[in-house]
């Protein structure tokens, strides 16, 4: 009966689900980087952790911008430290 419970839900082939705004500004970042075609060949897993920290840190740095911006254009200037 355990066995059963641990190979539940893993046969059959995936479904593909939408890519999320995240998966989509993940690609983007990869591409940008030129990783995107080592990506698709091989899987994220694939990526040294200096890549995959490339990719994240970029990721925050335009979800930070992003934030701001909307912010700034809701309520007047942001409050600054």
């Amino acid at each position: 009966m355990a066995r059963e419970n641990a190979n539940r839900g893993r046969s059959g082939p995936r479904k593909e689900k939408p890519p999320t705004p995240m998966d989509t500004l993940k690609l983007e970042v990869a591409q940008e980087l030129g990783l995107l075609d080592k990506v698709r060949s091989s899987g994220w897993g694939m990526l040294t952790a200096a890549e995959t920290g490339r990719i994240g840190g970029l990721m925050t740095h335009r979800m930070r911008k992003k934030a701001q911006g909307a912010d700034q254009g809701a309520g007047g200037e942001a409050a600054r430290p």
